[in-house]
Protein backbone atom coordinates (compact mmCIF):
# COMPACT_ATOMS: atom_id res chain seq x y z
CA UNK A 1 0.00 0.00 0.00
CA UNK A 2 1.72 3.00 -0.83
CA UNK A 3 0.57 6.81 0.19
CA UNK A 4 0.77 9.72 -1.47
CA UNK A 5 1.55 12.35 1.14
CA UNK A 6 5.68 12.44 3.08
CA UNK A 7 6.60 11.93 5.99
CA UNK A 8 7.57 15.49 8.07
CA UNK A 9 11.42 14.05 8.93
CA UNK A 10 12.02 12.72 5.27
CA UNK A 11 14.49 14.31 3.21
CA UNK A 12 12.35 14.54 0.25
CA UNK A 13 9.56 16.46 2.13
CA UNK A 14 8.14 19.71 0.58
CA UNK A 15 6.09 22.35 1.93
CA UNK A 16 2.97 21.95 2.24
CA UNK A 17 1.10 24.20 -0.61
CA UNK A 18 -0.14 27.27 -0.29
CA UNK A 19 -3.69 26.69 -0.42
CA UNK A 20 -2.98 23.89 2.44
CA UNK A 21 -1.34 27.05 4.55
CA UNK A 22 -4.30 29.32 3.95
CA UNK A 23 -6.93 26.87 4.81
CA UNK A 24 -4.62 26.33 8.05
CA UNK A 25 -4.95 29.97 8.85
CA UNK A 26 -8.43 30.60 8.15
CA UNK A 27 -9.78 27.50 10.28
CA UNK A 28 -7.65 29.83 12.93
CA UNK A 29 -8.51 33.32 12.19
CA UNK A 30 -8.76 33.71 16.17
CA UNK A 31 -4.78 33.97 15.95
CA UNK A 32 -5.67 37.19 14.28
CA UNK A 33 -6.98 38.39 17.30
CA UNK A 34 -4.38 37.05 19.98
CA UNK A 35 -1.67 39.11 18.11
CA UNK A 36 -3.71 42.06 18.35
CA UNK A 37 -4.09 41.49 21.82
CA UNK A 38 -0.37 40.68 22.31
CA UNK A 39 0.59 43.93 20.61
CA UNK A 40 -1.70 45.56 22.48
CA UNK A 41 -0.16 44.25 25.90
CA UNK A 42 3.06 45.14 24.82
CA UNK A 43 2.17 48.60 24.05
CA UNK A 44 0.45 49.28 27.18
CA UNK A 45 3.36 47.79 29.43
CA UNK A 46 6.09 49.48 27.15
CA UNK A 47 4.20 52.98 27.95
CA UNK A 48 3.66 52.38 31.53
CA UNK A 49 7.26 51.34 32.23
CA UNK A 50 8.40 54.59 30.52
CA UNK A 51 6.29 56.35 32.37
CA UNK A 52 7.27 59.55 34.13
CA UNK A 53 5.29 59.57 37.73
CA UNK A 54 7.23 61.56 39.97
CA UNK A 55 5.05 64.63 40.14
CA UNK A 56 2.15 62.16 40.37
CA UNK A 57 3.27 59.65 42.41
CA UNK A 58 1.33 59.93 46.17
CA UNK A 59 1.77 56.77 47.67
CA UNK A 60 2.50 52.90 47.16
CA UNK A 61 0.06 51.99 44.44
CA UNK A 62 0.60 55.25 41.48
CA UNK A 63 0.00 56.03 38.18
CA UNK A 64 1.44 53.18 36.34
CA UNK A 65 -0.31 50.60 38.37
CA UNK A 66 -3.52 50.11 36.40
CA UNK A 67 -1.76 50.02 32.91
CA UNK A 68 0.30 47.48 34.30
CA UNK A 69 -1.97 45.02 35.18
CA UNK A 70 -3.77 45.77 32.32
CA UNK A 71 -0.68 45.39 29.79
CA UNK A 72 0.35 41.90 31.93
CA UNK A 73 -3.83 40.76 31.76
CA UNK A 74 -3.55 41.83 27.73
CA UNK A 75 -0.54 39.24 27.46
CA UNK A 76 -2.04 36.44 29.86
CA UNK A 77 -5.68 36.68 27.93
CA UNK A 78 -3.50 36.46 24.42
CA UNK A 79 -1.76 33.54 25.23
CA UNK A 80 -4.57 31.91 26.76
CA UNK A 81 -6.64 32.53 23.45
CA UNK A 82 -3.56 31.04 21.63
CA UNK A 83 -3.30 28.04 23.23
CA UNK A 84 -7.03 27.43 23.33
CA UNK A 85 -7.15 28.45 19.37
CA UNK A 86 -4.35 25.75 18.44
CA UNK A 87 -6.01 23.29 20.52
CA UNK A 88 -9.92 23.42 18.33
CA UNK A 89 -11.16 26.10 19.96
CA UNK A 90 -13.71 28.07 18.13
CA UNK A 91 -15.83 31.18 18.41
CA UNK A 92 -19.19 31.02 18.17
CA UNK A 93 -21.41 32.25 15.55
CA UNK A 94 -23.31 35.15 16.40
CA UNK A 95 -26.99 34.34 17.36
CA UNK A 96 -28.53 37.42 18.41
CA UNK A 97 -31.57 38.30 17.33
CA UNK A 98 -31.52 41.44 16.68
CA UNK A 99 -28.28 40.94 14.45
CA UNK A 100 -28.92 40.67 10.96
CA UNK A 101 -25.61 38.76 9.47
CA UNK A 102 -27.14 39.09 5.98
CA UNK A 103 -27.11 43.26 6.14
CA UNK A 104 -24.22 45.39 5.12
CA UNK A 105 -22.34 47.31 7.76
CA UNK A 106 -23.25 50.83 8.85
CA UNK A 107 -19.92 52.35 7.65
CA UNK A 108 -21.65 55.84 8.24
CA UNK A 109 -22.28 55.72 11.75
CA UNK A 110 -18.31 54.05 12.16
CA UNK A 111 -16.74 57.28 9.83
CA UNK A 112 -19.05 59.82 11.90
CA UNK A 113 -18.12 58.00 15.54
CA UNK A 114 -14.57 57.94 13.66
CA UNK A 115 -14.89 61.92 12.79
CA UNK A 116 -16.03 63.16 15.69
CA UNK A 117 -13.18 61.25 18.07
CA UNK A 118 -10.63 61.98 16.52
CA UNK A 119 -11.90 65.97 16.07
CA UNK A 120 -12.33 65.73 19.80
CA UNK A 121 -8.83 64.44 20.30
CA UNK A 122 -7.29 67.30 17.97
CA UNK A 123 -9.62 70.14 19.88
CA UNK A 124 -8.81 69.00 23.86
CA UNK A 125 -5.66 70.80 23.66
CA UNK A 126 -7.04 74.20 22.23
CA UNK A 127 -10.68 74.26 23.65
CA UNK A 128 -9.84 72.42 26.73
CA UNK A 129 -11.73 68.72 28.33
CA UNK A 130 -14.91 70.37 28.88
CA UNK A 131 -15.72 71.20 25.60
CA UNK A 132 -13.80 68.48 23.59
CA UNK A 133 -15.90 66.34 25.45
CA UNK A 134 -19.00 67.61 25.02
CA UNK A 135 -18.31 67.98 21.74
CA UNK A 136 -17.56 64.19 21.98
CA UNK A 137 -20.71 63.12 23.63
CA UNK A 138 -23.04 65.41 21.69
CA UNK A 139 -21.39 64.26 18.59
CA UNK A 140 -21.20 60.08 19.32
CA UNK A 141 -24.81 60.84 20.62
CA UNK A 142 -25.68 62.21 16.51
CA UNK A 143 -23.85 59.70 15.05
CA UNK A 144 -25.54 56.38 16.89
CA UNK A 145 -29.78 57.98 15.91
CA UNK A 146 -30.57 60.34 18.52
CA UNK A 147 -32.12 63.45 17.23
CA UNK A 148 -33.26 65.00 20.76
CA UNK A 149 -31.45 68.50 19.34
CA UNK A 150 -33.18 70.25 22.67
CA UNK A 151 -31.58 68.06 25.33
CA UNK A 152 -28.62 66.24 23.69
CA UNK A 153 -25.86 69.14 23.87
CA UNK A 154 -27.05 70.60 27.66
CA UNK A 155 -27.14 66.07 28.24
CA UNK A 156 -23.30 66.39 26.84
CA UNK A 157 -22.24 69.64 28.09
CA UNK A 158 -23.07 68.37 31.86
CA UNK A 159 -21.38 64.70 31.59
CA UNK A 160 -18.44 66.69 29.80
CA UNK A 161 -18.45 69.08 33.13
CA UNK A 162 -18.89 66.29 35.70
CA UNK A 163 -16.13 63.92 33.85
CA UNK A 164 -14.06 66.85 34.22
CA UNK A 165 -14.51 67.07 38.13
CA UNK A 166 -14.27 63.66 38.40
CA UNK A 167 -10.77 63.60 36.87
CA UNK A 168 -9.50 66.83 37.72
CA UNK A 169 -10.60 66.98 41.48
CA UNK A 170 -11.36 63.71 42.89
CA UNK A 171 -9.33 61.29 40.90
CA UNK A 172 -6.34 63.90 40.70
CA UNK A 173 -5.73 63.42 36.64
CA UNK A 174 -4.76 67.06 35.50
CA UNK A 175 -7.07 67.12 32.23
CA UNK A 176 -6.65 70.57 30.24
CA UNK A 177 -9.32 72.87 31.33
CA UNK A 178 -8.96 75.32 28.30
CA UNK A 179 -10.18 78.88 28.20
CA UNK A 180 -13.69 78.26 30.25
CA UNK A 181 -12.01 77.63 33.28
CA UNK A 182 -10.81 81.40 33.83
CA UNK A 183 -15.29 81.39 33.86
CA UNK A 184 -16.25 78.31 35.23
Amino acid sequence: MTTSTTHKNSPDSTPPPATERRSWLRDRSELGVCVLLLALGVLVLTDALTMDVDITQRGPVGPKTVPLVVGAGLLVVAALLAVDVLRGGRGQAETGEDIDLSEPADWRTVLLLTGVFLGAAVLIEPLGFPVAGALLFWGAAFALGSRGFDRDPLIAAVVSLVTYAVFNNLLGVPLPGGPLMGVL
